[in-house]
C-alpha cells in the first residue's frame, strides 16, 4: 500500500488481520492517516464500493473486499468508541460483538472498553437472542436504536441483553439518536452502513468523513450504492438530504491505493 495524494508516500506493509504486540509501523501509519480531526465528537462512514458503484456482491460486501481494506477495517475498528450499522447489513453481514484478537489495542486510550455495536432498526425486527446481543461483555453492551412506537413486548425482550435507545416516531431520528449516543459517552462512532443507514446519517449531517475503498470489480446487478435516499420523515429544517435524495459536498484528504484498490478519506463540507 502507498499513500498517492497529497504527497508520495512509502510503501507500508498491507497487515489485514490483528496480532498480539505493538503494531508495526504500517499499521501506525494509517492509524496516525485516519485519526479524527480535532473536535472530541466524530462520526465517521466506512464503506466499500466496486468501480461500477456496487456497495455489494452477490448481497454481501465481503465480496468487494481484499487485504487492504481489510486492514483500513481494522484499524478504523481499533479507534471507534461504537460501530453503528443498520439492522439488515448485521444480519447479512453476520456481525457479532467486537473481539479483543481481532482489533489493535494499543491504538485505543489504557483501559477502553472494547468497542460498542448499535444497531438501527425502525421495526425493531430483532432476535433477542441474537448473538450480537447475547454474546457482548458487560462494559461494550450491544445498543438496539428503534422507535417509541416500536412494540412493547420486543423492546423489553432485548433489554435482558442490551440497552435499548428511543429516538423518534414511525421511523428512527438520527440526530436524536446520536446525540443519546454522544450522551453516553460514545465520542468517535464508526458506521459501516448499509446504504439506507448512511443516507439518514448524511440527509441529517450528521456525518464528519467518509473512508471508501474502490474495488476493482465491476458488479453489475441491482446492488445499491453506497448511499440510498434517506426514508420519508421528518428532516431538520437545514437538512441536505430529502426523501427523494441525499446531497452532501466532500473535500479529499488522502488517496492510498494497493494492487488496483483505492482508499480515499473524504471529509464532509459543513
Amino acid at each position: 500500500m502507498r499513500q498517492i495524494f497529497p504527497v508520495q508516500g512509502p510503501d507500508l506493509q498491507v497487515v489485514p488481520k490483528a496480532t498480539a504486540g505493538p503494531p508495526p509501523p504500517a499499521v501506525q501509519e494509517l492509524a496516525r492517516l485516519y485519526a479524527a480531526d480535532a473536535r472530541p465528537r466524530w462520526l465517521q462512514a466506512n464503506m466499500v464500493a466496486s468501480v461500477d458503484g456496487a456497495a455489494s456482491l452477490a448481497g454481501r460486501s465481503g465480496g468487494l473486499s481484499g487485504p487492504g481494506d481489510r486492514m483500513v477495517f481494522t484499524v478504523l475498528r481499533s479507534q471507534a468508541d461504537l460501530i453503528l450499522v443498520g439492522a439488515g447489513t448485521a444480519r447479512t453481514e453476520r456481525y457479532r460483538p467486537a473481539q479483543a484478537a481481532e482489533l489493535w489495542r494499543q491504538l485505543r486510550p489504557a483501559g477502553a472498553p472494547l468497542p460498542a455495536i448499535a444497531v438501527v432498526t425502525a421495526r425493531l425486527n430483532v432476535d433477542p437472542d441474537w448473538q450480537l446481543l447475547t454474546g457482548a461483555p458487560a462494559d461494550a453492551q450491544t445498543i438496539v436504536i428503534t422507535t417509541t412506537d416500536a412494540p412493547a413486548d420486543r423492546k423489553a425482550a432485548i433489554a435482558r441483553y442490551g440497552q435499548v435507545i428511543e429516538a423518534g416516531q414511525g421511523h428512527v431520528d438520527m440526530t436524536t439518536a446520536v446525540s443519546a449516543l454522544r450522551g453516553l459517552g460514545y465520542n468517535r462512532i464508526l458506521c459501516e452502513g448499509g446504504p439506507t443507514l448512511l443516507g439518514q446519517l448524511y440527509a441529517a449531517r450528521l456525518v464528519d468523513e467518509l473512508c471508501l475503498t474502490t474495488s476493482p470489480l465491476i458488479a453489475a446487478g441491482p446492488a445499491d450504492r453506497i448511499v440510498s435516499p434517506a426514508p420519508a420523515g421528518p428532516a431538520p429544517s437545514d437538512s441536505a438530504g430529502t426523501a427523494d435524495g441525499v446531497s452532501a459536498r466532500l473535500s479529499l484528504t488522502h488517496l492510498l491505493a494497493d494492487e488496483s484498490f483505492l482508499f480515499c478519506r473524504y471529509l464532509t463540507e459543513k
